[in-house]
């Protein structure tokens, strides 16, 4: 944890040079060309300027309040308002529009983050491709993170907005008028990337300076391209790959595993992490515990929503995860559930808990869906059971094809609820999304359409590059 404030520290000192990570990308598609910024030569003349460089991303996106990664406007808090988790009771525009499904493209979302730091990743790749001042390991390490985050936010990228632009160089006059790409290609370029950091990323939990093997699991390693690239796989039906990729991770015992006592598992330095973001803000540890945990009724102050009944009722009889994850506060008469994955919420605690971004659970998940899909029912059945016992509940009663795929999709929904949009990506992933949204939007104050499974193209970003199209169901 020290050697990673070091870096931090480091990022502040070299401002001058790292600026860029904050200001240049005014927008995606007006980035100008950089004077002095991470692009700069003498980043990439040493170890540490240029571990600086790759690990500023972690920190933009975890200092970037309301961005992907963080705050009330973080992909888990607006997905879960999209889909079936969040209630709202926050008057914010934007969180209002995700839970009746009225989104606006007068509002960014995440967009600007996620091409920001894409931006970023490209300017390391450049950077380092040209640099004799950095040592092999630590180049082919940096390499392989600055691939491993190109990835990550592609993927989230297509997953929110469908077709969107592939960008893989820093050159701005490509990037200022370029088209969306169709996802297809998105996904052959984000498996590409995986399999590049693959081969590059060190086995080991490694410090940010002078690659030290740490039990610090801030900084994404070979598992977590594995299990990122595994996830890919199983979005695009690639079963076979989606199975061995996650058997890898689930195989490496001396790194991973299930964490049994479910008020752990979401600690920091859990050994069910596979890759955690570490708080950078002082005095508080994560922001979902912050906006999530409610101490008063929600929509006073940092705490705009509630989970909804449709989640809370989602837990079978028995189910520990209920128990532990879940919590309520009850004002006038009436209880309102949180989401309590996260516990430490008050300012100035001990920082003792990590942003889970990809943990062994999904991979269990991943392997049994895929098993399911390739007819080895047996197989996804004894994934399934590892992680219903884990939360004490028995085997699954399911024996055929479709109901054990069915009984997937149910334990996804309560074992991922509230983390990083997966419970809106995969109503989108397996075809279920109109039938769900279709009942749950009235109940919510909207009306369903099908359009509306993708989040709308900022109007900001398509007046500067007129190369851009909106999505079907959004007005320009």
């Amino acid at each position: 944890m020290a050697a990673y404030r070091d870096v931090i520290r480091f990022i502040f000192l070299w401002g001058p040079f790292l600026v860029f990570v904050q200001t240049g990308c005014k927008k995606f598609v007006q980035v100008d060309p950089p004077t002095i910024a991470i692009t700069s030569a003498v980043v990439y003349t040493n170890d540490l300027s240029a571990a600086a460089a790759v690990t500023s991303i972690y920190d933009n996106m975890m200092s970037n309040f309301n961005g992907l990664s963080q705050g009330y406007q973080s992909i888990s808090c607006l997905a879960g308002l999209t889909a079936d988790e969040f209630e709202n009771y926050s008057p914010i525009a934007a969180l209002a529009q995700c839970y009746t499904n009225t989104l606006s493209s007068a509002n960014n979302y995440f967009w600007p983050e996620i091409y920001q730091e894409i931006h970023v990743a490209n300017a390391v790749l450049e950077g380092l491709s040209n640099s004799s001042g950095v040592t092999s390991a630590e180049k082919q390490q940096l390499i392989g993170e600055a691939l491993f985050m190109r990835a990550f936010l592609h993927f989230y990228g297509t997953n929110i907005y469908g077709d969107i632009p592939l960008v893989t160089t820093t050159n701005y006059l490509v990037n200022n008028t370029i088209q969306r790409s169709p996802q297809s290609q998105i996904f052959q370029q984000v498996i590409a990337d995986l399999k590049n950091a693959q081969s590059s990323l060190s086995n080991n939990f490694l410090t940010p300076t002078g690659g030290i093997p740490t039990t610090e699991r801030v900084r994404p390693n070979k598992g977590a391209a594995t299990a990122l690239l595994a996830r890919a796989y199983l979005y695009i039906g690639a079963w076979d790959s989606a199975e061995a990729q996650s058997t890898s991770v689930i195989n490496n015992t001396a790194t991973y595993g299930l964490v049994m006592n479910l008020d752990s598992v979401f600690l920091m330095n859990s050994m069910e992490a596979i890759w955690q973001m570490q708080p950078v803000y002082p005095g508080y540890n994560t922001f979902d515990a912050y906006n999530f945990v409610l101490a008063s009724p929600p929509g006073h102050g940092n705490n705009p929503v509630a989970l909804t009944p449709n989640l809370v009722y989602a837990f079978e009889v028995g189910d520990q995860r209920r128990v532990n994850w879940v919590d309520s506060l009850t004002s006038a008469g009436q209880t309102y559930y949180y989401p309590y994955k996260y516990k430490v919420s008050a300012y100035n605690q001990a920082v003792t808990e990590y942003l889970m971004v990809l943990r062994l659970a999904e991979q269990f998940l991943i392997r049994a869906e895929a098993r399911a899909q390739q007819g080895n029912l047996s197989g996804a059945a004894a994934d399934l059971n590892i992680i219903r016992m884990r939360a004490g509940l028995g085997a699954t009663a399911a024996a055929t094809k479709q109901d054990l795929l069915n009984a997937i999709y149910h334990e996804r929904q309560v074992e991922l609820f509230t983390e990083w949009g997966h419970r809106w990506f995969d109503l989108k992933r397996t075809g279920n999304i109109d039938l769900v949204m279709s009942i749950v939007t009235p109940e919510k104050g909207g009306s369903w359409s099908p359009d509306w499974a993708l989040f709308p193209i900022p109007q900001s970003e398509i007046s500067l590059n007129p190369n851009l199209t909106q999505n079907t169901g959004y007005s320009n």
